[in-house]
């Protein structure tokens, strides 16, 4: 594996941690010019259970535990189902599907910065989380949505980091069972785990230096700059393949 890719990597984990919602939004993209669809499920899977966990050590004393309860469950419950639908889905309409709802609600939270949920509008986190946690079992990333949410409670920067990585390595446990089951982790993916486990730390490491100079007012316009940006790439790239394909067919018919 190229070095380009590992520092690829490294950037991802760092971006991950300084906007809250993980890496594997970034990872996705990244490693999908190296393996194929159902081996980057299993590899962004393993890659994020050592991510959570770096994240989990160096921000502990930001636990929300109310937070984990009313979004993670859901989030936990609903992977399970979106990693059993991943076989028979089509992953290009449900990208799409995803890059118009991450332009739409990261705008909206972006015009409307003043709007935050209550904490105990446990209807709201179990939406949340039970959509992001659908998207991560389908398309291997569910972190912006889930960003979208802790977002919208308005939480502080090393609160939003630590609980979003708490409720992710309860994601990220459920869907690698899954993807074991169903055969997308092979047994070559597991040597890139000790490499996978520095690059988690040191990244991880990074963003919260840089987490430490910046302002809670700018941490979340970050976040929700990041959500945007992640939506209109996805978006376009599936324009981009729409493209070739309609190109392809003009060039035959």
């Amino acid at each position: 594996m190229s070095v380009v890719f590992y520092l690829l990597i490294l950037l991802a984990e760092v971006l991950g941690t300084l906007s809250g919602f993980g890496s594997s939004v970034f990872v996705v993209p990244v490693a999908n010019f190296y393996f194929d669809f159902h081996d980057v499920l299993g590899l962004v899977a393993l890659f994020h259970l050592l991510s959570n966990l770096a994240k989990i050590s160096l921000f502990k004393d930001g636990i929300d535990k109310q937070l984990f309860l009313s979004v993670g469950v859901p989030s936990i419950l609903f992977v399970l189902v979106g990693s059993i639908l991943s076989k028979y889905f089509n992953p290009e309409i449900l990208k799409g599907l995803l890059g118009v709802l991450l332009v739409t609600i990261g705008m909206a939270l972006m015009l409307l910065n003043n709007v935050s949920f209550d904490k105990r509008n446990k209807k709201a986190a179990f939406i949340g989380g039970g959509i992001s946690g659908l998207s991560a079992g389908l398309l291997g990333t569910g972190g912006a949505i889930r960003g979208l949410t802790l977002n919208a409670f308005n939480i502080e920067k090393n609160v939003f980091v630590a609980t979003s990585a708490l409720i992710d390595l309860g994601v990220d446990f459920s869907r690698t069972l899954v993807y074991a089951y169903n055969g997308f982790i092979q047994k070559e993916l597991l040597y890139y785990v000790p490499v996978f486990l520095v690059i988690s730390y040191v990244g991880t490491y990074v963003g919260k230096i840089i987490l430490r100079r910046i302002s809670q007012k700018e941490f979340k316009f970050f976040s929700i700059l990041m959500i945007i940006g992640i939506g209109v790439l996805i978006l376009i790239r599936l324009i981009l393949k729409m493209t070739d394909s309609f190109n392809l067919l003009h060039h035959y018919f």
